[in-house]
């Protein structure tokens, strides 16, 4: 439980975000399938990252963390041993989801289980296309929920067109086909986040992409080499949206990823008119970064939906906030995947802003804002949800009076530090 109040003197300063929770997941993954040792600078010690070293580390992998800096020693595919345990991944949906394209490379049997979110989440997603490709995977209703149990190693490469806009999906299929014979190639009904393209290629893959299909031919080995891990964006949002509804404030985020799949929060924002500059762009050979800076901002509703979705699906809970503050109505659609994250996002989203003040109703497929609102503070819960948590702290710095916010702690698992950073731009 956290409670906090109203800044009343703006929020300013400037800030580290942690390193990318998606790419510090496929560091050390990537690491652990390649041959030699990969180093990483930047990994996210949050606790889905960590459950991802847990399970390659149970699966005979050396990974060895201090910090943000990890060395993982691989030795290649072939180089994972049977785990004499079952392997938990926490709550997280990109390790198991990723795992389980790996795994279909294994001959070993292996069982993958997670806390009580994960145990809701959808895995068929993922199961129909492995076990299509020859895998052999069990679980609860045919596998589409943990335990999910499987067996791997006879899998052929296929094309595989997604229902979904996806990368956990489009990773799992393209890391399945990466030892399995002919090619892998997966179609999009819109293109998701692009970090296993990058670093496949970053590992020495040959990746090929040709709109929303991305392909690869089987039998390629990874070989280790260095990672930089940018700050999260998804991390960053809460500070940038903090940034611009906080009266008085001016933040900077330091080396925040640019990667073009993720950056719809930017283009949102600014399309609101939020007074966003971005500063001293490096590695766009791999994944972009820079610094980001924003200040107070006088915000217009919009309309929130399309191709723009899948590069911000997980900041749409701030975004929301976001929407309270503005002129006018916002309409955020399309976005019905919200529904299996960690929590039912459209509906606790809209529940927890209604209890601050917020005038805010649930769509199928979203929601509608109407600005602008005045927040009171109130006793709001995260529902063991990161993202739903780090929200609510920001309404919090705009209402009046004190807020409780219950089961708070779930923010470690992407953004270990957040309430600490919070209170640092305060002083």
């Amino acid at each position: 439980m956290t409670k906090l109040t109203k800044a009343t003197q703006g929020l300013r300063g400037t800030l580290q975000v942690p390193g990318d929770k998606s790419i510090s997941h496929r560091a050390v993954m990537f690491g652990a399938i390649a041959k030699g040792k990969t180093t990483i600078n930047g990994f996210l010690p949050g606790e889905d990252c960590l459950s991802t070293i847990s399970c390659f580390q149970k699966l005979g992998v050396t990974v060895e963390q201090n910090g943000d800096y990890v060395e993982v020693y691989g030795n290649g595919i072939d180089g994972l041993k049977e785990p004499k345990e079952v392997l938990d991944v926490g709550n997280s949906g990109t390790t198991i989801r990723l795992m389980m394209g790996i795994l279909s490379n294994t001959p070993f049997h292996s069982c993958l289980v997670g806390d009580s979110s994960i145990a809701k989440r959808p895995m068929k997603r993922v199961t129909e296309p492995l076990k299509q490709m020859g895998a052999q995977i069990d679980g609860r209703e045919g596998g589409q929920f943990t335990p999910i149990s499987l067996r791997g190693g006879q899998v052929k490469g296929m094309h595989y067109d997604s229902p979904v806009a996806s990368a956990q999906v489009k990773s799992a299929v393209l890391l399945a086909g990466l030892k399995g014979e002919g090619v892998t190639s997966v179609t999009e009904p819109l293109q998701s986040r692009d970090h296993t393209e990058r670093m496949l290629r970053a590992f020495g893959c040959s990746v090929q992409t040709d709109g929303r299909t991305v392909s690869l031919q089987g039998q390629q080995e990874l070989k280790a080499v260095h990672i930089e891990v940018p700050g999260d964006i998804s991390s960053a949002a809460f500070f940038l949206v903090a940034g611009a509804i906080v009266p008085d404030s001016k933040i900077t985020l330091k080396k925040v990823g640019l990667n073009p799949t993720r950056t719809g929060i930017l283009d949102v924002l600014k399309a609101m008119g939020a007074a966003i500059t971005i500063e001293n762009i490096q590695n766009e050979e791999f994944e972009p970064f820079g610094d980001v800076t924003i200040e107070t901002s006088q915000l217009q509703g919009t309309e929130i939906g399309g191709d723009v979705i899948p590069r911000l699906i997980d900041e749409i809970p701030i975004l929301a906030l976001a929407a309270t503050q503005a002129q006018g109505v916002t309409v955020i659609k399309d976005a019905a995947e919200l529904k299996v994250k960690e929590t039912n996002r459209i509906d606790t989203v809209v529940h927890e802003l209604r209890k601050m003040g917020a005038n805010v109703e649930a769509t199928e497929d979203g929601m509608i804002v109407y600005g602008k609102s005045s927040l009171s503070g109130a006793e709001v819960n995260s529902h063991g949800d990161h993202r739903i948590g780090m929200m609510l702290a920001v309404a919090a710095c705009l209402a009046d009076g004190e807020t409780v916010i219950e089961n708070s702690e779930a923010a470690a698992v992407s953004y270990p530090n957040f309430f600490e950073q919070l209170k640092e731009l305060q002083q």
